[in-house]
């Protein structure tokens, strides 16, 4: 198929294109025009969302691109977000505003892992659509996710799921269809309910802590808080070599060192938290003891000025390049207009500069914070006496997190219990009836029952939806019912129904003439067959019956087998089948079921096994052995 074709994506990157759904191909220069206008537009539109945001590793980008076999010309970029997947869905709210905003604009999104925005609505997806059937008919229209329907016969909107569209195709469809191509309403709850929050969500993200740094750094970085990233992934990610231009410290030397206030992103924080690090002793870096009320952000002041060392020592482009890089690009002039028509000129250079929206692999962190340092002019003094009047930090207990705050994140993910894109608060009525739900034993076997009676495929086994949706009945008399004629009871053998079945099957390939001559020595020979069978099966089970295997089953009625060795030794061996053919009653199956699961529980001492994601996934619920012998 095509999609084989596309180049490789990195593991920690998101591709994006945006479209014109109705574009004119017979004037390439013409659409190119407008593509770039398009771009500009964009860039004044999304600016104030962009200017607060720290990336983690790349920012989004957008540039022209022209058109390359069956794909029009379009916009597009990739985006490396490293550890920080928040980024790759920050990009996907970005893209929702943006179709939102340009009507005539659609956008296609994904990852290594391809449709990544179907794999957040995997519950709720059609049968038909996979990943082999699903290329190219997902789009982000008018801010809301679209699907090509599957065409079954001809005349139906959509197109058939054997076949992938070309991307003019699926775009005229989307255009003239836009109706039909509406994503049903769980499919675009399950990817609201992961955008839920933004764009308040960018400042949610933040992390402020204090920190001493040297004063260059401190400079740095209140004019531009974004180079805090790159800092952080060059201590990060450094190496011995890296390491040795932090002997010296040439450029943010310690002894200038003043505390002041940083943003973070959490990610970021984690990262320079939780690794240990002691310094070079020719660094001039000490820190105080770990009592002492200002170790954390000494030792986050420490760990910061290591990365900016490092990046500073890697800058190797000058000062004039850089400015030319901007000055002289195209899309500065329409920038600054389109700037101008949406009333938001207070970016400039260097938000153009940082999201490089032409050319972001030219991007030199450390020469951008050299450029900054260069230009900024500041007093140590000032600093200094503004370190009595620090805004508070923030709180780092989000990095510890309990086994049960985990569990509710992961229901949260998983949308257990969201069915229309809003969450609802339980009442303590409704808790108390889902916890007895969830301990109820019959539950338990009704679960594994329809777990096991649903239909897989060679693709893998499906998680009955009714488990997590449907409320749960039970009938006592209908359980019976169907345990006596599963087990083969006097009144009613299904086991003979399942041998007529078999032979009904093997009748196809004779003519009538020969089933009605044969009718009734076929019925005798079912009759013979059926008796061999259970001959032989009551022998087995007499044989299995004293054997740890037939033990281990627990039984309905169950007379104990030291009663038949307490029978008279002169009794006859027909009294003795006698006694071993009362011995053997039917399996209690739900028992037996609930007894195993239970022993498989305990075993995983309380760690994730094969029971525990069974039932998890059955939203099922066992609370914890309380028996620790």
């Amino acid at each position: 198929m095509d999609f084989l074709k596309r180049p490789p994506i990195p593991e920690d990157a998101v591709q994006y294109q945006l479209f014109l759904v109705h574009p004119d191909p017979s004037d390439a220069e013409a659409h190119e025009r407008v593509l770039q206008q398009i771009l500009q537009n964009i860039l004044a539109e999304i600016a104030p969302l962009l200017m607060q945001y720290i990336w983690q590793h790349q920012p989004f980008n957008l540039r022209y691109h022209p058109e390359k076999g069956d794909v029009p010309a379009h916009l597009g970029g990739v985006t490396q977000f490293g550890d920080n997947v928040e980024d790759e869905w920050f990009i996907v709210y970005l893209l929702k505003h943006i179709t939102q905003t340009f009507s005539d604009v659609a956008a296609v999104v994904y990852d290594n892992d391809g449709q990544f925005l179907l794999i957040e609505a995997a519950e709720h997806l059609p049968k038909w659509l996979d990943p082999d059937s699903s290329e190219n008919r997902v789009f982000l229209f008018r801010g809301e996710l679209h699907i090509l329907p599957n065409r079954t016969r001809s005349g139906e909107v959509g197109w058939p799921r054997n076949s992938v569209p070309a991307v003019g195709q699926a775009l005229e469809v989307l255009h003239s269809h836009s109706g039909s191509c509406l994503a049903k309403q769980p499919i675009r709850s399950a990817l609201a309910r992961r955008l839920d929050g933004y764009p308040d969500k960018i400042q949610q993200n933040f992390h402020r802590a204090h920190c001493y740094v040297p004063v260059g750094i401190a400079v740095v970085l209140s004019r531009r808080p974004d180079l805090i990233a790159p800092a952080v992934s060059a201590f990060y990610l450094r190496d011995p070599v890296d390491l040795q231009a932090c002997r010296t410290f040439r450029k943010f030397p310690p002894d200038t060192r003043v505390l002041t206030s940083l943003k973070f992103t959490r990610c970021l924080y984690a990262q320079l938290q939780q690794q240990s690090f002691v310094p070079d002793r020719r660094s001039g870096f000490t820190l105080p003891a770990r009592s002492h009320p200002q170790y954390r952000a000494h030792e986050l002041g420490m760990k910061l000025a290591h990365g900016f060392e490092i990046l500073c020592s890697k800058s190797g482009q000058s000062s004039s390049e850089k400015e030319a890089s901007v000055s002289s690009n195209p899309l500065w002039r329409g920038f600054l207009d389109s700037l101008r028509k949406n009333g938001y000129f207070k970016v400039g250079k260097s938000f153009f500069s940082c999201y490089s929206f032409s050319s972001p692999d030219i991007q030199n962190p450390g020469q951008e914070v050299m450029n900054v340092l260069e230009d900024a002019s500041y007093s140590l003094e000032e600093l200094k006496n503004q370190e009595a009047h620090l805004p508070p930090e923030d709180s780092d207990a989000w990095l510890d997190i309990s086994p049960q705050e985990l569990e509710r994140l992961l229901e949260e993910r998983g949308g257990r219990g969201v069915s229309d894109g809003t969450r609802k608060t339980p009442q303590p009525d409704e808790e108390l009836q889902e916890e007895e739900a969830g301990y109820s034993l019959i539950a338990v076997t009704k679960g594994m029952k329809n777990f096991i009676n649903a239909t897989s495929s060679h693709e893998g086994a499906e998680i009955p939806r009714s488990c997590l949706a449907e409320p749960f009945s039970f009938d006592p008399d209908a359980v019976t019912s169907a345990l006596d004629r599963l087990l083969g009871s006097n009144d009613d053998e299904l086991d003979s129904d399942d041998f007529e079945d078999d032979d009904d099957e093997k009748g196809n390939d004779v003519n009538d003439d020969e089933e009605v001559q044969n009718g009734e020595s076929q019925e005798q020979t079912d009759a013979e067959a059926l008796d061999n069978l259970r001959k032989y099966m009551d022998e087995m089970d007499q044989e299995l019956q004293s054997t740890n295997i037939g033990k281990s089953f627990t039984q309905n009625n169950r007379v104990s087998l030291h009663r038949c060795s307490d029978a008279s030794k002169s009794s006859s061996s027909a009294t003795r089948s006698e006694l071993v053919e009362e011995e053997m009653q039917p399996l209690d199956v739900d028992l037996n079921l609930v007894s195993n699961l239970l022993e498989s529980l305990a075993s995983q001492a309380g760690l994730a096994g094969p029971a525990s994601n069974l039932l998890q996934s059955l939203g099922i619920h066992i609370p914890p052995d309380a028996d620790q012998s």
